[in-house]
């Protein structure tokens, strides 16, 4: 079973942008992810898609944006169109699931559908002919360096089972407070893909040495 390791922008250095992202992708990751808020759905503002589509020549990389925000249809082309392959919107967010999923797949996209703590898997169950990826967040969205919650790996195991009996090829990725102490949780409980923030920016000289850490743990954990 393949396991996905993809690191959060969000600790990076902001001012080394184009260096941080060929760092990545040195490194050995898999894709990167784009955390997009909007001071609205969570407390926080970061990028836009004109700051994406600078870096997007620089890298080989798939890059999937992260859609915190409040109104994911508003904008949803430009992120596309800044090289995300991949967006993912939040189920609690989208006013019309079905319609937003849809457009992003007739726009050539892969589209992916995220569920906050509080949020049941329920609610992506009547979705999942639609996504390519389901993102269970393992901390409230917002802010990076927060600790992981232990109990998401109940919902992490039921996403798991409800993908499972779809006979789809859907990721389950799991996005917070992910390291070396925490994976072996999210592996076990079914999760194949790995977004990782603070633990891999820790140190910046070992990157790669924390990715190869990372999937160790986790290809351990499903033993």
């Amino acid at each position: 079973m393949t396991t996905r390791i993809v690191p959060s922008v969000l600790p990076a250095d902001f001012s080394r942008l184009g260096e941080e992202v060929r760092l990545l992708e040195k490194a050995g990751v898999d894709r990167i992810q784009w955390d997009v808020m909007d001071g609205r759905f969570v407390p926080n503002l970061t990028m836009g898609p004109d700051v994406i589509a600078s870096v997007r020549p620089l890298v080989t990389l798939p890059f999937e944006a992260h859609l915190m925000v409040a109104d994911p249809d508003r904008l949803l082309p430009r992120w596309l169109d800044a090289g995300c392959g991949m967006v993912i919107v939040h189920a609690e967010a989208a006013g019309h699931l079905h319609r937003t999923l849809g457009d992003i797949r007739e726009r050539g996209g892969s589209a992916g559908v995220a569920l906050n703590p509080a949020t049941p898997a329920s609610a992506v169950e009547h979705v999942l002919d639609l996504v390519d990826l389901v993102l269970v967040m393992t901390v409230n969205p917002g802010f990076g360096g927060q600790r992981y919650l232990p109990s998401m790996a109940a919902k992490i195991r039921r996403v798991r089972e409800l993908v499972d009996a779809t006979g789809r090829d859907i990721e389950v990725e799991v996005d917070g407070g992910i390291s070396p102490d925490t994976i072996g949780s999210a592996s076990a409980a079914g999760a194949r893909t790995f977004c990782a923030g603070s633990a891999l920016f820790a140190d910046r000289d070992a990157i790669g040495e924390r990715v190869a850490e990372l999937r160790r743990l986790a290809a351990e954990a499903r033993r």
